[in-house]
């Protein structure tokens, strides 16, 4: 019964620290870029879109689809890189517990 009532701790624990985590991942930030940098998308670490920086250079209308398309690769690079950052975090979270695959802790 020892055992079951320090199991019952450690999931309070594990899950304090995971609202904890979720609330420092809306204040990081992380940048995709595309095109050597004329495209640039802005994630949190949640995934929100916190902004887009296009250059000058790219705005001529026989320019569109190739704007298009940085958008899109330079959206793909910030979420790649925001995808990192939560399992670095989830890591440390969970002390390199392994967890089954597809399992949302948020």
């Amino acid at each position: 019964m020892a055992d079951m009532m320090g199991m019952m701790k450690k999931a309070a624990e594990l899950q304090s620290k995971m609202q904890a985590m979720q609330a420092e991942l809306e204040n990081v930030e992380v940048e995709g870029a595309a095109g050597g940098g004329v495209v640039r998308v802005t994630l949190t670490g949640k995934g929100d879109l916190k902004g887009v920086h296009i250059d000058d250079s790219m705005l001529k209308p026989d320019e569109k689809e190739i704007l298009e398309d940085l958008l899109v690769t330079a959206h793909a690079d910030a979420r790649k890189k925001s995808e990192a950052v939560v399992q670095d975090k989830m890591k440390a979270l969970t002390g390199g517990l392994p967890l089954p695959p597809g399992l949302k802790l948020f």
